[in-house]
């Protein structure tokens, strides 16, 4: 084996394993390199399951990959997409598992437009091609409005605004109220709760959702996805009318007419009792009119009809001469009715008399008679055969009873002898006895008595008490 004709220059304890020296890496970057703002472009984004964001940051001369976790999003309104140019702010680290220098991203901010108005218009493009701004599903507001509802706040002047329209311009409406917070975190869920509860309870002809104006931020609560959907869902016809005229929101887009203040709301969703009342007096004089029109017209028309109407008298003979002719055509059409069900009648009852029932009645009562005298034969005969089955029976019975008793009685006689033959009494009248201690226990051993005990000797004719006097072992 060839040598090498070089000596190492370094020391056992400078070799590092391949985890600590990404370790040693990882320590170096994070202590040495701070938190910086990076711009550029977004690519390779994806989302999965867990909700992290990871994508590349680029720009025409390079790369990095990113990492932004699900906790660091939640002030951030807008999902970032391929292509689109963002300000960051990142701390820089080293995913050791894979050796991958990357960004841990904490604050985005799109190029160019606000947070906020990013999310909007992604927001507005994903409904748009859903389909929620389409004109098919705009509901007309109603011609006649009994109760009008108002989604908004009891404290702001949004309702005092609607109140004093409808008094001024249809007082015969009336307002039901959803009160609800139109401002801060978890507003659009209460207020698409509110939307529900109006729409469900089906009191209300046309609902108002309002609010006043203010900042993109004051008003983001009707750019969440949640209330554009529960706009989208309602039966009920609904106007939005929230901010100032030159404010814009999604619920205006989803919602079936947009009105630039809710005062403009209260106008479009009632009619202006001076038009009604307007129309009402031209209605009037237009069916007075054509009440007159028709007046004269019937008019004339009886006019005409009192002319060509023939004299009642002259009409009354020609009906009763009708009358006449129709009274003799009926009596001779009676007569012959009459005739011809009379022959019919005639020509039933003779076949009647020849299909008599009274013959075949006698023969079937001779057929039954003659089945009763078979029937009370057979059964006699049957009677008489079971009788003598009986009788056989009986006999046959008692017989085995005999023979089953003598068997008993042999058997019995055979077990009586074996018993008297294992008999102690038997026993006892060959000369044999018993000896018993005074708790009738039998003696079988020198070991169980004590001399002066008691003991009592059972033979064949009696028995013989005496008192233990000694002892003597076999």
């Amino acid at each position: 084996m060839l040598q090498p004709d070089f000596k190492l220059d370094f020391n056992a304890d400078e070799i590092y394993s391949v985890s600590d020296f990404l370790s040693l890496c990882h320590s170096s970057i994070e202590n040495n390199i701070p938190i910086c703002w990076l711009q550029g472009e977004v690519s390779n984004f994806s989302s999965p399951a867990s909700g992290h964001w990871y994508f590349s940051l680029k720009d025409s001369k390079g790369q990095i990959r990113c990492a932004m976790f699900r906790l660091s999003q939640r002030n951030i309104k807008f999902t970032p997409e391929n292509g689109m140019e963002i300000l960051m702010q990142a701390a820089p680290t080293l995913y050791e598992v894979r050796g991958d220098f990357q960004l841990i991203v904490r604050r985005i901010e799109p190029v160019g437009v606000g947070n906020l108005q990013a999310a909007f218009e992604q927001l507005k493009i994903k409904l748009r091609d859903e389909g929620l701004f389409d004109t098919q599903y705009k509901k007309p507001l109603p011609a006649v409005v009994n109760t009008l509802g108002v989604i908004s706040s009891s404290n702001g002047a949004v309702i005092q605004d609607i109140i004093k329209v409808l008094n001024k311009r249809y007082p015969f409406a009336e307002i039901l109220l959803f009160d609800c917070v139109v401002q801060g975190e978890g507003s659009a869920e209460k207020l698409a709760q509110a939307i529900y509860a109006a729409d469900k309870s089906g009191c209300c002809d046309v609902l108002i959702l309002a609010r006043g104006g203010g900042s993109l931020e004051d008003l983001w609560a009707f750019n969440e996805e949640v209330l554009a959907r529960a706009i989208f869902a309602t039966t009920t016809p609904i106007i939005s009318a929230v901010g100032h005229e030159t404010d814009t929101t999604i619920a205006d887009f989803v919602a079936d007419m947009r009105a630039p203040t809710p005062s403009a709301a209260a106008m479009l969703a009632t009619p202006d009792r001076l038009e009604l009342l307007t129309k009402l007096n031209k209605l009037h004089a237009s069916l007075a009119q054509h009440m007159q029109q028709a007046l004269r017209n019937y008019q004339q028309q009886l006019k005409r009809l009192s002319l060509n109407l023939p004299s009642f008298n002259r009409q009354l003979n020609v009906f009763a001469q009708r009358l006449d002719e129709l009274n003799t055509r009926l009596n001779y059409q009676t007569k012959i009715t009459l005739n011809s069900n009379q022959g019919k009648l005639n020509t039933l009852l003779e076949q009647l008399k020849q299909h008599s029932p009274i013959t075949d009645i006698k023969h079937k009562q001779q057929l039954n008679q003659l089945a009763k005298t078979q029937l009370n034969s057979h059964i006699r005969r049957t009677i008489s055969q079971q009788q003598l089955h009986l009788s056989n029976l009986t006999q046959s019975l008692e017989k085995s009873i005999r023979h089953h008793l003598e068997q008993q009685k042999y058997r019995l006689a055979t077990h009586s002898a074996g018993l008297h033959h294992l008999s102690p009494l038997n026993t006892l009248s060959r000369g044999y006895s018993i000896s018993m201690l005074e708790d009738n226990q039998v003696l079988d051993s020198v070991s169980q008595v004590k001399i002066g005990a008691s003991i009592s000797t059972r033979l064949s004719d009696g028995k013989i008490y005496s008192k233990v006097e000694k002892i003597e072992n076999n």
